[in-house]
């Protein structure tokens, strides 16, 4: 997610408003679209299966419209997963 979105902001949208040169908007655009359903789908199914709380899931997908949020949000996501359960006595 974070790469497509990097080359959307960083390349696309200059090219597009400045240099009137809209091609690489019109080709990534709708595939980060289309990922970025993709990419929410997946977030919602990781955090039923760990029972997150809702918070962190709408952090985690409001992380995925940022540009290099998204990374660090890999980062906080898989150290939670990894992280071992509480054993309750």
């Amino acid at each position: 997610m974070g790469v497509v979105l990097i080359l959307l902001v960083v390349i696309g949208m200059p090219l597009k408003y400045i240099w009137d040169e809209p091609v690489v908007v019109e080709t990534i655009g709708p595939a980060h679209g289309f990922l970025y359903m993709v990419y929410l789908v997946a977030v919602f199914d990781l955090f039923r299966r760990t029972r997150f709380g809702l918070r962190r899931m709408l952090l985690v997908m409001l992380a995925g419209t940022i540009p290099f949020v998204s990374f660090y949000a890999e980062r906080a996501v898989t150290r939670w997963v990894r992280e071992p359960a509480p054993v309750n006595a």
